[in-house]
């Protein structure tokens, strides 16, 4: 660091816990800073009042991301920002990667001469995970900032706690004195924005880069002007330089400081003279104020001098939700208008408050800029070679170069999309590319049968490049393309080439990696560098990017490389003849058995084909409720081969079904006269195993297009009875059509004991085709418990790996049995409260059941008369064993029609009829990963034990924080390298079995 040290970093158990040390570390005199986000931030507002009571200088670096609230959401807005506007924390805000680095310089420089802590902070996801080429700041330059701020470095020290000149802080203060000493702050923070000036002044003399508190840009004589924060405001900036000098009655505010919020600067950046209406865009939502933060300080600060300007408040971009120059150009029509729309939102349509602005895409992007799209699949390394690929063209040439990645909630499996720009001039697009785009390659064929072409094709340039990774001849790429897509293609002329880089990564060892051959590809076709040239530096690129994997492996990847060009080729191609295609979309609509509800049609297929921001307002839910069984209809078809069974090796031991991670090969059982209906292929052998498999038939089935391929299955595979077949084979032979006959069988897994491994395989899995990584380890777990106890379950999930494969909207992999339609019961709070939560539910399951346990004895005392026989001696035993689940399930299922039919009998029947959803008792349980239990949530886990609660704790241990990259943890072994642990962890593993046991 500037001071020759070696920076300390100290993982601890949780954001509060960061927080609290920081303030520790201030306390004494220390630099110290931390980073986090989201609901990480709220932990730690606590300690960032204390920290701003005390004027403590330090800053917080925070990318502003979404808040829980009816759903988690990981993306991007500033709500978690302002849920910290009370603390007292400066709040500066940056707009683009240049400007979160000099930001970040000038927010530490501003503290240590103010004495106010600062939030220096970012959009989440648009800029934190935005590469673009900036101009960095050399080295000695830190140095000679921390030379500078000596004195208030050194005056910070002698404030700090010290044995040599003691003192006393964090006392406790009473109604007497606690107002006047609050009041006496205030000169500290009304100097705040002097120093950031100051600190910018700085900035620019270090860099020649110039910044205000308020930056406006647009005409001196504006009557239109947009005030708006973040990313956002690059967009509002392109759309401005767009229009040049013929449009001079619009502009922005860039709003850089935040709090505190300067009237004096904000005035100054507005063209008052002309002035006539102002649209205040929002990054975030206050559900229950007349207006966003931001607009309520802007109207507050315009009223201050009389101006008559009319204000308008708007919202955009929650979590993450595209702002583009389409809607930007709304929002000025918006403006302009007689009778304008306010509030207002804009990128959604809102057909139930009826407030959201229609818009159309607009391209603004400076002529010579280069856009290029990448579709890609997770784990397929696309998206690392897309970063290099930036990097390369950054370093190497005079070009400004941008990438941003866009991810779904499918972990290693799901689509990935890269954005590449590179051109002449500074790009200030913080948005998806959604025209003009000159280059495109479709790394994953299935995509083009799923997601619909203009989906896809849509933002290309009339005669664009397509790159196309395709097994396929050009005769057979006509026969088999959509007709919609091949129509798109002819329209616009597109150029296609074609290579199967699948192939080519596994003859040269790459396994299912096909990132730099299809890299190879882009510059080979892109021209932004000499072929020579662009492959030389790709291959040094691979060498840093993998030389910690061992020579081998950089060996294969560089192979890959040299091969990639080999087999590409130019697709020959009649664009008439593929202008004239069909363009009926019928072709996308997904084949699956039975009745399809229309909620899935209208609302789970358009979010799991990537058409969910399409959907309306109405058609969501509320509080964020939704049904289970949702992955069932998503049939994606993303593997490359399936396991297919050869019943003559099958030992029936069901070991296949067990270790599958998505449920998709599952043993059958079926009668001969069942078998009759069977589809050709469809072969089973005599069931084997005793008496219980008298008369049956045995059958493993795997569902083709739910299936991902990951191979864990054949080789758990004792006998190595499966075979990974190729998809179009298996589909060919008719392997879909088997799986849905086998899905009719009627369901024999009462013969059979569930808490076997073969018996319970027999029982439906009551989570299935979830979004977890193919061959993920966890939820084989959860799908086996749910076969044991799945009907009667009610699971506290802690944020994390099993909650994003257990409960992301549209992909919920809970489903209900078929035969009883009870199912899981799931919910998720937050990460750090999970045993609190599930705490919460059993005490209220228990003080619920206890009630109905009063109601049943009341009954039977008082009116056990007008009772039938049958109904009374139920409840006699309802009481004898109501702890007992299996008893109270079936008990349950007797009890509720005699209480249905003679409820008018009594009062007191009528109200055990009101209890009746608690007459089965509910097995209650908590999921979640080492790093709840050990970390962050182990405080409510030790509460939990040390109580003698009757819940069962899984916790799914990785060894390593596996949602947030892999980072060594309590649950990491000693020895084991992690990332903060590449030497080899140093301290072992926590033992949570041992201190369960210390509880007695």
């Amino acid at each position: 660091n500037a001071f020759g040290q070696v920076t300390t970093v100290s993982q601890l158990q949780s954001e509060a816990g960061a927080a609290g040390a920081v303030h520790g570390c201030l306390s004494t005199g220390g630099l110290a800073t931390t980073f986090t986000a989201s609901q990480g931030l709220l932990l730690m507002i606590p300690n960032m009042m204390k920290i701003a009571g005390e004027l403590s200088p330090c800053v917080f670096h925070v990318p502003a991301r979404a808040v829980a609230g009816q759903a988690l959401s990981i993306f991007g807005d500033q709500n978690d920002i302002q849920a910290v506007r009370s603390t007292g924390f400066a709040i500066l805000f940056a707009s683009n990667v240049q400007e979160t680095l000099d930001f970040a310089l000038a927010a530490h420089i501003a503290t240590l001469r103010s004495r106010v802590p600062f939030v220096h902070t970012f959009d989440g996801f648009r800029t934190s995970h935005e590469i673009m080429k900036i101009r960095a700041f050399p080295k000695p330059i830190y140095k000679k900032v921390m030379e500078l701020l000596a004195p208030e470095i050194d005056a910070h020290r002698a404030r700090g706690l010290n044995p040599n000149h003691p003192h006393v802080r964090g006392t406790a203060q009473c109604e007497d004195i606690y107002f006047q000493a609050v009041e006496k702050a205030n000169q500290f923070h009304e100097r705040v924005p002097g120093f950031v000036e100051e600190a910018f002044q700085w900035i620019e003399k270090l860099s020649g880069r110039k910044y205000d508190l308020f930056e406006y840009i647009g005409s001196k004589t504006a009557k239109y002007v947009i005030v708006i924060m973040g990313s956002g405001s690059t967009t509002v900036e392109e759309y401005l330089d767009s229009r040049g000098k013929k449009d001079k009655e619009i502009g922005v505010v860039k709003v850089r400081l935040f709090r505190p919020w300067s009237v004096k600067h904000f005035l100054a950046a507005l063209p008052l003279k002309t002035l006539k209406a102002v649209a205040i865009c929002n990054k975030m939502k206050d559900i229950s104020a007349m207006g966003e933060p931001l607009f309520m300080d802007v109207s507050a600060s315009l009223q201050k001098i009389g101006c008559t300007a009319l204000c308008l408040n708007g919202r955009f971009g929650l979590s993450s939700k595209d702002f583009t120059p389409g809607m930007v150009h709304a929002i000025f029509q918006n403006l302009r208008s007689p009778r304008p729309q306010n509030p207002f939102t804009v990128g959604i349509e809102d057909d139930v408050n009826g407030i959201s602005l229609p818009y159309s895409p607009l391209s603004t992007v400076p002529v010579g800029t280069k856009q290029c799209i990448f579709w890609g699949f997770g784990s397929d390394g696309t998206v690392g070679a897309n970063k290099n690929t930036i990097k390369i063209i950054a370093q190497n040439t005079d070009l400004y170069a941008q990438g941003y990645f866009q991810y779904d909630a499918l972990k290693s499996g799901g689509v990935t999309i890269s954005y590449l720009r590179f051109g002449p001039q500074p790009i200030k697009s913080s948005y998806l590319i959604d025209s003009g785009c000159g280059y495109l390659a479709m790394h994953k064929k299935e995509y083009m049968f799923t997601i619909k072409a203009r989906l896809i094709l849509g933002a290309l340039d009339d005669g664009a490049t397509l790159v196309l990774n395709v097994p396929w001849t050009d005769e057979e790429l006509a026969a088999k393309l959509p007709g919609p897509f091949r129509r798109i293609v002819g329209q616009k002329r597109l150029k296609v080439f074609a290579i199967d880089a699948n192939t080519v990564a596994r003859k040269t060892g790459m396994g299912r990696l096909i990132n730099n051959i299809m890299t190879a590809v882009f510059f080979n076709l892109s021209g932004v560098l000499p072929t020579e040239q662009a492959l030389g530096l790709l291959k040094d690129a691979v060498k840093k990017t993998y030389k910690s994997k061992g020579d081998t492996v950089v060996n294969k990847n560089i192979t890959a490389v040299d091969a990639a060009l080999t087999d590409l080729r130019a697709v020959k191609l009649s664009h008439a003849e593929w202008a004239a295609a069909d363009p009926s979309e019928a072709c996308y609509d997904k084949v699956r058995a039975g009745e399809v509800p229309d909620y899935v049609k209208e609302v789970l297929d358009k979010v799991q084909v990537r058409e969910g921001g399409e959907l309306k307002v109405s058609q969501l839910e509320v509080d964020g409720c939704v049904e289970p069984g949702q992955t069932q209809y998503a049939k994606r078809g993303v593997a490359d081969c399936i396991p297919i069974v050869d019943m003559d090796k099958c030992i029936q031991c069901n070991v296949c079904s067990a270790i599958c991670p998505h449920a998709v090969i599952r043993p059958f059982l079926a009668s001969a006269s069942e078998l009759q209906k069977a589809p050709e292929g469809f072969d089973t052998r005599k069931a084997t195993g005793g008496n219980t498999y008298a008369g049956l038939h045995f059958r493993i089935q795997a569902s083709p297009l739910d299936c991902t391929g990951c191979e864990v299955c054949t080789h758990a595979c004792p006998t190595s009875a499966l075979t990974m077949t190729p998809i179009a084979e298996a589909l060919e032979k008719g392997h879909s059509k088997q799986w849905d006959f086998a899905m009719q069988i009627p369901s024999r897994a009462n013969r059979f004991d569930p808490f076997s491994l073969k018996g319970s395989q027999f029982q439906q899995p009551l989570l299935e085709f979830s979004g977890a990584c193919e061959g993920c380890g966890e939820t084989p777990y959860a799908k086996l418990v749910t076969q044991m106890f799945g009907r009667r379950m009610i699971v506290a999930n802690a944020t994390g790996c099993s909650s994003i494969w257990g409960g992301t909207a549209a992909w919920v992999p809970y489903t209900k049995d078929k035969k009883t339609g009870r199912g899981v019961a799931w919910g998720n709070s937050l990460f750090e409260d999970n045993a609190e939560y599930g705490l919460g539910q059993l005490l209220a399951v228990n003080q619920r059941r206890k009630q109905l346990k009063d109601k049943i004895e009341m009954a039977l005392s008082r009116c056990s008369q007008v009772m039938s026989a049958e109904l009374r001696s139920s409840l006699e035993q309802w009481l004898e064993f109501m702890e007992d689940s299996v008893v109270t399930e079936k008990l349950g299922d007797e009890i509720i029609p005699l209480l249905q039919a003679e409820k008018g009998n009594a009062e007191e029947i009528s109200q055990i009829f009101r209890l009746k959803d608690l007459l089965m008792k509910p097995s209650m349980w908590m999921f979640g990963g080492d790093g709840w239990a050990n970390d962050i949530g182990y405080g409510g886990i030790d509460h939990v034990m040390a109580g003698g609660h009757n819940v069962k704790i899984v916790v799914f241990d990785t060894e390593v924080y596996s949602n947030t990259g892999g980072q060594s943890s309590k649950a990491t072994p000693m020895g084991a390298v992690a990332k903060f642990a590449q030497g080899g962890r140093t301290q072992v593993k926590k033992d949570l079995g041992a201190l369960a046991m210390a509880y007695r």
